[in-house]
């Protein structure tokens, strides 16, 4: 309203860059489907059969919704024999023979969590149904990724997100989305900054100064952001060391990771205006030509102010 001349025209990006955008932005959906469902089916399990959750690290896997629809309770397990549970491992690819001698075990040691008969039909009906649920977003998660991939592998900018550290698969076809091919869009990273919401809010009024997150702005945008800073500090020996050094700093987790994002947007900025792949090793020495230039000028700085105290005693003394 009252900075009309700032304002810009959004020109639509390709269409395959758009695709691309709503695609990615429906399969998080989905994976956001896939959790909650997951969560429902283990306060299920947690009533009448809770050993599942011991026996497999995620109850949303392949493994563990096959053995649920085969045997949803712990009395139908039992009744079977124990060949027919070995077969059923090794046809799922689980071949630690230490594990499965313990998941074993604990099947032929299990005690019921409840012997209430209205509890176990109702949430073993519901686990199945979950069960059922869950699969079907599998299959479609599945699906996304096969379209995702091939318009990820078709864009022109490809070769620049796929050299990111920690992108990945997954994140390298969201920074593609985030990012478009209108280089004309964002003049500098500060405004993909704060668009994002990574760079927080600073206000000031008098001798009051608040900086806090920023709350206006794409939430699946920031998200992206977020994780792929998360993902890179594995895979990243400097971002590693940043969070590491933002950690022992006092911040949050959070605090760091965004801080570790808005540096990352930054060097994205730069790689993608310039069509340059990301290179950790002349980053890395770019970091380090700096922190020289740093150290020079601080070491000038400190001889400029002893000459300075230096004139100042001589000065007073021939006075």
């Amino acid at each position: 309203m009252r900075h009309r001349e700032e304002l810009r025209r959004i020109d639509p990006d390709t269409v395959g860059t758009r695709t691309l955008q709503f695609l990615v932005e429906e399969r998080r959906k989905l994976v956001q489907e896939r959790i909650r469902f997951a969560q429902r089916l283990t306060a299920h399990l947690k009533l009448y059969f809770p050993q599942v959750l011991g026996w497999f690290g995620e109850i949303s896997s392949q493994i563990a919704e096959d053995f649920l629809e085969r045997w949803p309770t712990l009395e139908r397990l039992q009744k079977v024999k124990p060949t027919t549970v070995l077969r059923f491992f090794a046809e799922h690819n689980s071949r630690n023979s230490e594990k499965i001698a313990a998941r074993m075990e604990e099947i032929r040691c299990a005690v019921p969590a409840t012997r209430d008969v209205a509890v176990i039909v109702s949430s073993s009906s519901a686990a199945v149904a979950l069960v059922g649920v869950l699969q079907q977003i599998r299959g479609a998660i599945a699906s996304y990724d096969a379209q995702i991939d091939k318009l990820a592998r078709e864009h022109p900018d490809f070769a620049i997100f796929d050299s990111l550290p920690g992108a990945g698969a997954a994140l390298a076809p969201r920074l593609i989305a985030a990012l478009g091919t209108k280089r004309d869009r964002y003049r500098t990273a500060y405004e993909i900054q704060c668009y994002s919401g990574i760079a927080p809010v600073v206000e000031s009024s008098g001798k009051q100064h608040w900086v806090h997150y920023r709350w206006s702005c794409p939430k699946f945008l920031r998200q992206t952001f977020h994780e792929w800073a998360l993902h890179s500090i594995p895979c990243s020996a400097w971002a590693k060391a940043f969070y590491e050094q933002q950690r022992a700093r006092g911040k949050p987790h959070h605090t760091a990771v965004r801080t570790l994002a808005f540096k990352w947007i930054r060097i994205l900025f730069r790689c993608w205006r310039n069509r340059t792949p990301y290179n950790e090793a002349l980053y890395q020495q770019a970091i380090g030509r700096r922190s020289q230039k740093c150290d020079n000028n601080r070491s000038l700085v400190q001889f400029e102010w002893k000459t300075c105290v230096g004139f100042s005693k001589l000065s007073a003394f021939t006075s």
